[in-house]
C-alpha cells in the first residue's frame, strides 16, 4: 500500500482521521515523518520551524550523472546557450551516441526537483524539456551545465 502524510495544527482532528481511516484500511502509524517522496523534513518545535530539503535527492542525481566532481557554475543555464530543434542529431553516428545518453532521465530528475522545491530551475527545465524527443549534443551540454549548477548549490 501507499504511504500517507497527515498534517494539521489540531491533534484531535488527526486522531479522528486516523481512527476513521483505520476502520477501512489496515494501517500502521510510523510516527513523525522524517522523509517523504525524497524530501527530508526537519522540525524545530522550539523555533516553530518546519524545513523541507531535497539535498540528499539532489546529491544522488548529481552523482548518478557523474557530475559530483564538476566545476560549479552560478546560473542554471549558460548565458551563451542557444537551443534549437535544428541541433538534433543529423548523422546515424550522432543519433546512436545520443541514444546512449540518459537525457530524458536527467531532465526528469531536474524537473522533479523544480516542482518540489526549486523554482529557480523552472526556466531551464522549460528549455531543456523541449528536446526530450530528439536531443542533440548541444542539448546534452545544456543539461550538464544545469547539473553543474545543482552540484554547486550542494556546496553552498
Amino acid at each position: 500500500m501507499d504511504d500517507i502524510l497527515i498534517a494539521s495544527a489540531d491533534k484531535e482532528e488527526i486522531r479522528q482521521l486516523k481512527e476513521s481511516l483505520n476502520t477501512k484500511f489496515e494501517m500502521k502509524d510510523l510516527g513523525s515523518t522524517r522523509r517523504i517522496l525524497g524530501i527530508d523534513i526537519h522540525r524545530d518545535k522550539a523555533k516553530g520551524e518546519l524545513l523541507l530539503s531535497q539535498r540528499n535527492y539532489l546529491k544522488k542525481v548529481v552523482e548518478k550523472f557523474r557530475m559530483h566532481q564538476s566545476k560549479p557554475v552560478s546560473t542554471p543555464l549558460g548565458h551563451h546557450t542557444k537551443l534549437f530543434v535544428l541541433q538534433a542529431p543529423e548523422t546515424t553516428e550522432e543519433r546512436s551516441k545520443m541514444n546512449q545518453t540518459p537525457y530524458a532521465s536527467g531532465v526528469g530528475s531536474i524537473m522533479y526537483r523544480m516542482i518540489c522545491s526549486r523554482p529557480d530551475l523552472a526556466h531551464v527545465v522549460s528549455m531543456i524539456s523541449r528536446f526530450m524527443g530528439d536531443p542533440g549534443s548541444a542539448h546534452w551540454e545544456a543539461l550538464k551545465w544545469t547539473l553543474r549548477y545543482l552540484n554547486g548549490s550542494l556546496k553552498a
